[in-house]
Formats: C-alpha cells, sequence, structure tokens
C-alpha cells in the first residue's frame, strides 16, 4: 500500500489526486506545514528539504509531485494516464511535464514566496509585477496549444492535466488576471472529475 504524506491546498493535491485516478490503496498522512512539521526530525528523514508531497512505495521514497505522478502512472499502465516509454507520446508528456513545473508553476510560486512564504525582510515587493508577467507570457503558450483540444497530449487526459489543471487552480486562488477563456474552460473541465472530488474530500478528513 502506497503512503503519502500530504496537506490539503499544497502539491501534494496532485499526488491524491493520481491516486484517486489510478483507484490505489492508500494511506494519508497529514504533515501540518503552519505548525511546523515539515521540520520535525522525523518527516526530515523522508524529506530533508522539509516540503509535500512524499510518496512511500516499500523502500521507495519520491517527493516531487511531477516524479510522484509519472511514476505511479509506469506502475498502473491500465490506467493509461501516462504514456509507454520510448513512443513519441511520451516525449511529449514528457516535454509538458517540464514546460509546467519550470515554466507554468514558476512564476506562480514566486509570486506566492513574496506575497506570504518568506520572512517579510526577505521579500521583494517589485519582483511580483514581473513574474504577473511571465505567467501571463507563458499562459499564452498553453492556451495555443489547448486551441481545439480538451487535453495536452494526443486528446486523452493524463498526469499531465493534473498537473497544468492544478497549476491553473493556483493561479486562480492567487486571484491572477487571465483573460484567456480557454485556459478557465480546461480547468473547470479537468478539476470537474470525480477523483479530484474525491481527493479533496480525502486530504479534508485528514487529521
Amino acid at each position: 500500500m502506497y503512503e503519502l504524506y500530504g496537506m490539503q491546498k499544497t502539491r501534494s493535491t496532485r499526488v491524491t489526486w493520481a491516486l484517486e485516478e489510478i483507484g490505489a490503496e492508500y494511506q494519508y498522512h497529514l504533515v501540518n506545514l503552519m505548525k511546523g512539521e515539515g521540520q520535525s526530525p522525523e518527516f526530515l528523514k523522508l524529506n530533508p528539504y522539509g516540503k509535500v508531497p512524499v510518496l512511500v512505495d516499500g523502500d521507495l521514497v519520491l517527493t516531487e509531485s511531477a516524479a510522484i505522478c509519472t511514476y505511479l502512472g509506469d506502475s498502473h499502465p491500465e490506467s493509461e494516464l501516462v504514456p509507454r516509454a520510448g513512443t513519441a507520446t511520451r516525449g511529449t508528456y514528457d516535454q509538458w511535464c517540464h514546460f509546467i513545473m519550470s515554466e507554468l508553476e514558476q512564476p506562480l510560486w514566486t509570486i506566492g514566496k513574496h506575497r506570504f512564504v518568506f520572512p517579510e525582510d526577505k521579500r521583494v515587493p517589485a519582483i511580483l509585477d514581473v513574474a504577473l508577467w511571465e505567467f501571463q507570457r507563458v499562459a499564452k503558450v498553453l492556451a495555443k496549444a489547448l486551441e481545439g483540444c480538451d487535453y495536452l497530449v494526443d486528446d486523452s487526459f493524463t498526469m499531465v492535466d493534473i498537473l497544468a489543471a492544478h497549476t491553473l487552480t493556483w493561479a486562480r486562488g492567487f486571484k491572477i488576471p487571465n483573460d484567456l477563456e480557454v485556459l478557465d474552460q480546461y480547468q473547470q473541465k479537468i478539476c470537474s472529475r470525480a477523483a479530484f472530488e474525491r481527493a479533496r474530500e480525502r486530504e479534508s478528513a485528514a487529521k
């Protein structure tokens, strides 16, 4: 059985969602970052960086949400949520994975860090406008790729849609201005999946 260490409204929601999509049994361990539990000696043994998510599968410990989602899809090929390695479709999948994590999410995380994560004396207010400009620029690339498509890879739902839609959910939560209707429609469609609702319920119930 998988063990997932996470907290709601963080990147670990992506993994909870992925686990629900593949129908896997898992134990959910709440790590309350607001109470400093990410810095406990026990948790730091799992992830020295003190962040969630962390997935434990036997002797394997994984700590990055995109890597975990891809691993779960590869481990459950019957789910068809990650294309087979060595195929052109897998190349496209990997391309979008890296794009989402390094381009789409990065400016949002910069905004989050300089709004509320960093200590106040480490925040740089001037960087917020630059990060906003960067996100909106990258969002247009994503919107263009989704024109006439329901999903990012071969028009079928994959783990990469979880990563993209969840990142766009962050943008909505941060109240990032967006006039790209195609992204709003995409985010709403992907987040209307039953597995996402089950994931949120599982996280909300964690104590």
